[in-house]
């Protein structure tokens, strides 16, 4: 993982429950900053349906996510 998509990673969390016809993922998280989100669980949207692809529920993950069209959105995630 590159040192930019590492920075860009700034929040992580357990996958809890994949979405894959709605495009979204439920994700236990720890504070997300940019967000001014605490810890929590939440169901965010994806930018790309294949990010579900390659992870699944109970997997330790790192992710990127911001507020698009009033939707929590992960734009990028890395187990």
């Amino acid at each position: 993982m590159g040192a930019a998509l590492a920075q860009a990673l700034n929040a992580q969390g357990e996958v809890r429950r994949i979405d894959a016809a709605n495009g979204k993922i439920t994700v236990k998280h720890g504070p997300i900053a940019n967000l001014e989100l605490p810890a929590m669980t939440l169901v965010f949207k994806v930018a790309d349906p294949a990010m579900l692809n390659d992870v699944k529920p109970g997997d330790n993950v790192r992710f990127a996510a911001e507020k698009i069209n009033g939707q929590y959105t992960i734009t990028a995630i890395k187990k």
